[in-house]
């Protein structure tokens, strides 16, 4: 009698804690426009931000605005983190707990607008709320599907959700430095080649981090959608990445590696990769920190 009473009163805890919560049905890291007008017609417990775009000239209905500038650091690198107290303030004003799932969207202009979505995603991840998904193709594939519009500014009630940082999925400066020095991680610079080869830059020093190896986030898109995930299994395998050392991914600013970070993590299920956020503009900011394919 009393181990049941001591079952009962753990599954109590856990559903407070919201560690019971399940997923609604078709929820994936990734869903197509269809995908989440199915699940949204089921249920509303779905919290959609939309965080690049024009939110008052249309968006998903009852999608609540997310400037994704709310999730970013100072201007002088856009990488970097936003305070912990903003970052705590801006889920509590979007309404969202450890446990609602959250469909963030992008407006789906180009593949690296995606690349909000994904930063956000990784954001939301690393603050502890547990069921997140990107819609594929943002806002415009939505809109190429044919599916409702909205010009109503949607209005829901704060949380008190008070998340607490992971570094699970993050690794910063100093810690790439000792992942240079003692090579001992697989960093993917996910920018464009002329970025990697250090014929373009917009960072102080030109060219990538020593020992990287390039693996451009556009080669995951077809136009502006994600392709399926048998090509990006291709891709990746093509690419020699596997889950045997820690891989870090990285660009200029964290959202073309968020991207990289994003197919590695959430889609393919690799365990042991993280996103080094601040990336080159910061690193590029040290003359003592090496650097391949510098002019």
């Amino acid at each position: 009698m009393m181990k049941m009473i001591k079952t009962v009163s753990l599954l109590l805890l856990l559903a407070c804690t919201g560690q019971l919560f399940a997923a609604p049905e078709g929820w994936s890291p990734l869903l197509e426009p269809t995908e989440l007008n199915t699940i949204l017609s089921r249920s509303d417990e779905v919290r959609v931000i939309t965080v690049t775009g024009d939110y008052a000239a249309g968006h998903i209905p009852g999608s609540v605005h997310a400037p994704y500038s709310s999730f970013r650091g100072p201007q002088t690198n856009a990488g970097q983190l936003p305070a912990m107290d903003s970052l705590i303030a801006v889920v509590q004003q979007l309404g969202i707990a450890a446990d609602t799932p959250v469909a963030i969207v992008h407006q789906g202009n180009s593949d690296v607008d995606m690349g909000a979505s994904t930063r956000v995603y990784w954001t939301l991840k690393s603050l502890g709320v547990q069921d997140l998904a990107v819609l594929n193709g943002g806002f415009a594939a939505w809109l190429a599907a044919g599916l409702p519009v909205s010009t109503d500014v949607t209005a829901v009630a704060a949380s008190d959700f008070v998340p607490v940082w992971s570094e699970q999925y993050t690794v910063h400066t100093a810690e790439v430095e000792q992942l240079v020095a003692n090579n001992t991680a697989r960093l993917i610079d996910g920018r464009p080649a002329s970025f990697f080869e250090g014929s373009q830059a917009t960072a102080a020093r030109a060219g990538t981090i020593k020992g990287a190896d390039n693996l451009s986030f556009a080669s995951f898109f077809n136009q502006t959608s994600m392709k399926p995930s048998g090509e990006l299994s291709s891709i990746l395998q093509a690419a020699s990445v596997s889950d045997e050392q820690l891989t870090v991914a990285f660009c200029n600013t964290g959202q073309m590696g968020s991207i990289n970070w994003f197919v590695m993590s959430e889609l393919q299920g690799m365990d042991n990769v993280k996103l080094y956020a601040e990336s080159i503009v910061e690193w590029a900011q040290s003359p003592d920190r090496p650097m391949d394919n510098e002019p």
